[in-house]
């Protein structure tokens, strides 16, 4: 083949060679930058780092009933320990992929599983299935984060019905599809345990994250990880598609600086988010240009283009003024994805970091 002939064979691949994303184009906002409440800082460098051995990515974090640290693993374990780190065990591993998990009123860890669906796990350590479809065309493909309201109902994220891990290589391809795409098919969900039903409390989000429960239990809190926003909707709405307008579902956080991941209850009122990256200026140049971002997803992934390690968390109250802004420009804890407060320390979840960063309070 000659040099021509290589050209137009190269150029024909990057123009029509299938993927299974079919991007749309998006409205963006300009980015803000880190101005205002976020301006820079470096209150979370030098973080304290608990070892856990073989083990990274302690991707979410909780405090349990008895009072220990349980952290989810990329390993797929879930690993318990004492608040300094000392006795660390395996506590449970689901064969699948954890993203989030809370206990419910009876200890259980309920689990959202981005392989399985909604698990519970028992205080010994034994996995049951909650939940892992709505009918029988319409599996939970990617459950990404969970909370328990007193009352006893569940509700959970789900990233995408478009892409799930199971089926696309892991976490990673499947939301670098579902970004990429911006179909915008997350959903909010709720499992009821006594009648065993599941509905969609909300729809139309792209990429569903992180949620928490205000604290009259009249609305949850749900990232929006790929149009860089937070949503207060009404616990009680009945699959409201966010993207049509509904007086049950209105923006908090608009325009944030990096991408928002877990959303965890602090105390005082405080709601951490932890921002995993900031922003790329490049994939927001691509908002409006659908063609250049199916070219972008025929280049190997290794290839794109994720930005500089940058940690990043803040704390906000239930009206979305931002109380606390705690950043690492240095990116030495890299992958922030949220933080659990105790008394007298912060733990840093994180997608990558080979340890569990904390810091005093």
């Amino acid at each position: 083949m000659g040099v021509g002939g290589l050209l137009v064979a190269t150029a024909t691949y990057f123009c029509f060679w299938p993927v299974p994303a079919e991007p749309v184009s998006w409205v963006v906002q300009p980015p803000p930058g880190y101005v205002g409440a976020h301006a820079p800082n470096s209150l979370l460098s030098d973080l304290r780092k608990i070892d856990i051995g073989a083990e990274h990515g302690p991707e979410h974090m909780a405090i349990g009933p008895d009072g220990k640290l349980y952290a989810a693993m990329t390993s797929g374990n879930l690993v318990r320990m004492d608040l300094d780190g000392a006795n660390q065990q395996l506590f449970a591993n689901t064969r699948g992929r954890v993203l989030g998990f809370a206990f419910d009123a009876a200890g259980r860890m309920i689990v959202a599983d981005a392989m399985k669906g909604l698990l519970a796990i028992s205080p010994d350590g034994s996995v049951i299935l909650l939940t892992d479809r709505l009918g029988a065309d319409d599996p939970i493909a990617y459950a990404n984060s969970v909370v328990t309201a007193p009352d006893g109902r569940i509700y959970f994220t789900q990233s995408s019905t478009r892409f799930g891990p199971a089926d696309w290589g892991g976490t990673y391809e499947a939301s670098v599809l579902d970004i990429m795409e911006q179909s915008a098919t997350g959903r909010v969900l709720a499992f009821d345990p006594v009648s065993r039903e599941t509905r969609i409390v909300a729809r139309g989000l792209s990429f569903a994250n992180g949620i928490a429960l205000s604290a009259d239990g009249r609305s949850l809190f749900v990232n929006e990880t790929g149009r860089y926003r937070i949503w207060k909707i009404d616990s009680d709405a009945n699959a409201v598609d966010v993207q049509n307008g509904s007086p049950k579902a209105r923006i908090l956080l608009d325009n944030l600086p990096g991408y928002p991941d877990n959303l965890m209850r602090g105390r005082e009122g405080r709601i951490w988010v932890g921002l995993f990256r900031p922003r790329s200026p490049v994939a927001d140049g691509l908002a409006g240009r659908p063609f250049l971002r199916k070219m972008l997803l025929r280049l190997p992934r290794s290839v794109l283009s994720t930005g500089a390690p940058y940690g990043h968390v803040f704390a906000m109250d239930e009206d979305g003024t931002v109380t606390r802004d705690l950043q690492d420009p240095e990116g030495d804890y890299p992958g922030t994805t949220g933080a659990t407060e105790t008394a007298d320390r912060l733990y840093i979840h994180s997608l990558h970091a080979t340890a569990i960063g904390w810091k005093p309070l």
